[in-house]
């Protein structure tokens, strides 16, 4: 009995060929992380939603097995630890997972949750498609015009975590270095952090970023930098990035400033543009010109800015959903914080971990269930049926609780 216990759990794991193609069993074990503060909440109404969406389009032949792990609050109250080994391992055996928001502290405590489970996992490419859904209040005249993928690289930049408090042993020893072998004069009573920006991890992310862009049949690619004030950091991504994009991608790509006279200034068919912008432009751009732009790729304090700017461009952190793939494995998550205000009342709105499921659907090849949830919520905004920060900036909406809203988009599944 034992032994065929362990061999149906085998069976039902997603796993990887040599190739790296998913194998996904008909009823995989997916790890979730209800996440902190609103997680549980937003959890329960998504996990709904994605189980209704999978019976409805593959009519019991499929079905989601799953499995919780701990991080977060919920983990150091249970294990001690904010991110138990445990939970890494899940995550490396079934290859996909999806998580709820975790808190991070600001300006002391532990380090970001979140920041950790992507570098111990590699998870080196944060994906963040931005899109408007009909009916959504923006602030912008035509929110429609939006419609980008943000590739962001996730595991290296000022998020490495290498950085020291002003005036402790470790700034102080940093600052001497700087003045004594380098010499570049530091304050003394100066935080100190690094920047590292590696060749390996900025092709990498960039080349990812130009094949999801050939195989969506994207016209463009921007790669987005400071690299006219970072010239060796953010400089570097730009040039490593042109590089693999010619190397790996020569036969399907143009590079813009090549789009001379011979090509009327447009891509041949079938081309996909590489081209770059300057990070504080680039905000101006995707404001003023946001239909020229499709994929972007760009270090990861640059990505965080600029994906939590255009979503709200769209609505919002609640309608943004997002991703951290590696070459192994995956977490979609909640883009947003644990707002704890509204932890345990059921008014935050679940889109986003609803769309990230979206997205865990896609990457699973399961399409048919992740179209028929995209639908749905569309079907719910456009009747006016949502959750209260949508509601309370809507001329005409009926403020729905998140466990109301995931019912009223399962209700509309088949409709």
């Amino acid at each position: 009995m034992e032994n065929k216990e362990k061999s149906q759990a085998k069976t039902d794991r997603i796993t990887l060929t040599a190739d790296g193609t998913l194998r996904v069993p008909d009823n995989p074990v997916v790890p979730f992380i209800e996440g902190d503060g609103i997680g549980p909440d937003i959890w329960a109404a998504a996990k709904s939603v994605l189980d209704a969406a999978v019976g409805f389009a593959y009519k019991g032949r499929r079905k989601i097995i799953w499995s919780e792990i701990l991080a977060g609050e919920k983990a150091y109250r249970e294990t001690n630890e904010w991110l138990p080994e445990e939970t890494l391992q899940a995550i490396k055996d079934h290859v996909a997972a999806i998580k709820g928001p975790l808190t991070t502290q600001v300006g002391e405590g532990i380090r970001s949750v979140n920041v950790a489970l992507r570098q111990r996992l590699d998870l080196y490419a944060c994906v963040r498609p931005i899109r408007y859904i009909s009916g959504v209040p923006s602030p912008m005249r035509h929110p429609e015009r939006v419609k980008m993928v943000v590739f962001r690289e996730n595991t290296e930049d000022v998020y490495s975590g290498i950085e020291w408090e002003a005036q402790t042993r470790e700034a102080e020893a940093v600052i001497a270095f700087l003045k004594d072998s380098i010499g570049v004069d530091v304050a003394k009573d100066s935080a100190i952090g690094i920047k590292p920006m590696s060749q390996r991890a900025s092709r990498r992310l960039v080349a990812r970023a130009i094949q999801y862009a050939l195989d969506h049949d994207l016209p463009s690619v921007t790669l987005v930098h400071k690299g006219n004030i970072m010239k060796y950091t953010e400089g570097a991504f730009m040039k490593w990035g042109y590089e693999v994009a010619r190397e790996m991608f020569g036969d399907h790509i143009v590079v813009e400033s090549d789009l001379g006279p011979a090509h009327d200034g447009k891509a041949p068919p079938g081309k996909v543009v590489i081209k770059d912008r300057i990070a504080d432009m680039m905000f101006q751009q995707v404001l003023l010109r946001p239909e020229s732009y499709h994929v972007i790729a760009t270090p990861n304090l640059n990505g965080d800015y600029l994906s939590d700017a255009l979503a709200a461009q769209v609505g919002g952190l609640g309608m943004a959903p997002g991703a951290n793939i590696g070459e192994d494995c995956a977490v979609f998550e909640a883009t947003h914080g644990t707002a704890p205000k509204y932890a345990g009342t059921d008014r935050a709105n679940p889109i986003s971990l609803i769309l990230s499921g979206v997205m865990m659907l896609e990457y699973l090849g399961w399409v048919e269930a992740a179209s028929a949830i995209e639908k749905a919520v569309q079907k719910s905004i456009s009747e006016g049926l949502v959750t209260h920060d949508l509601a309370c900036r809507m001329p005409v909406a009926r403020e729905l609780r998140c466990s109301e809203f995931a019912q009223t988009v399962i209700e509309r599944l088949s409709t």
